[in-house]
């Protein structure tokens, strides 16, 4: 589920830019390191638990991938917005070991969003997720969605949080980096890799990360937020 047009790119961040950050004094760069497995103080089965019946707030449904039925609507409770789908594996951004033209044929330079330094993400060290562009089906940003808004990311009993990174087609869902991927113990493989189903994404509105790729911070609010939200359900 790529789009390496610019102009769909540069559309999307700007509907869900978030503040401007500050350039640390030093532009360290994520470095690719093993992300931390289940690494929610929240059980995956609170969080799902939480969520109750589908309250759509998309106008339609989404795809999972191009030319396939749109089934997926994006659902919302008071404090969080969510879908279930599949996982196809975003690579684009800071070409890496991992991701770059040469193991990801669709591979795109670029991300939706960028690092404090200026540069754009790390699809290998930083876990994240695809959300689609803005458009008459839903409106991202109208729900407190943005670039560096928090996520939760469950599959099969792991919990993974990652912040909104990139943007995706208008009319699919169902997408993240290479990093989220590892982090839940999905294959990353790019071209054959991802879940075909059985993936929960869950960002809580109104939330952000400063820097977007610290993923420390990511964690912290995350798990602080998870808890207010499994408190309150």
């Amino acid at each position: 589920m790529h789009v390496p047009s610019l102009t769909l790119a540069a559309a999307g961040a700007a509907l869900l830019a978030p503040a401007a950050l500050p350039v640390p004094a030093a532009a360290d760069l994520p470095r690719e390191r093993p992300v931390a497995r289940g690494e929610g103080a929240v059980a995956a089965t609170d969080l799902l638990a939480g969520l109750g019946e589908c309250h759509q707030i998309s106008r339609g449904r989404y795809r999972t991938d191009a030319g396939r039925r749109a089934t997926v609507p994006v659902c919302g409770t008071r404090s969080v917005v969510y879908w279930n789908a599949d996982m196809d594996i975003d690579c684009d951004g800071q070409s890496t070991r991992r991701c770059n033209r040469r193991t990801d044929p669709q591979f795109a330079a670029m991300t939706a969003f960028q690092q404090s330094n200026g540069r754009h993400l790390n699809a290998a060290a930083l876990p994240y997720i695809v959300v689609p562009a803005a458009s008459h089906v839903w409106n991202p940003r109208k729900y407190g969605v943005r670039g560096g808004s928090v996520a939760a990311v469950v599959y099969r009993g792991r919990v993974q949080y990652a912040v909104v990174g990139d943007t995706g087609a208008r009319d699919v869902i169902g997408e993240a980096s290479w990093a989220t991927a590892r982090g839940l113990g999905i294959r990353t493989d790019p071209r054959r890799g991802g879940a075909p189903s059985g993936v929960t994404y869950i960002v809580f509105k109104n939330s952000s990360v400063d820097p977007i790729e610290n993923h420390g911070a990511a964690v912290a609010a995350g798990q602080r937020l998870a808890r207010l939200f499994a408190a309150t359900r």
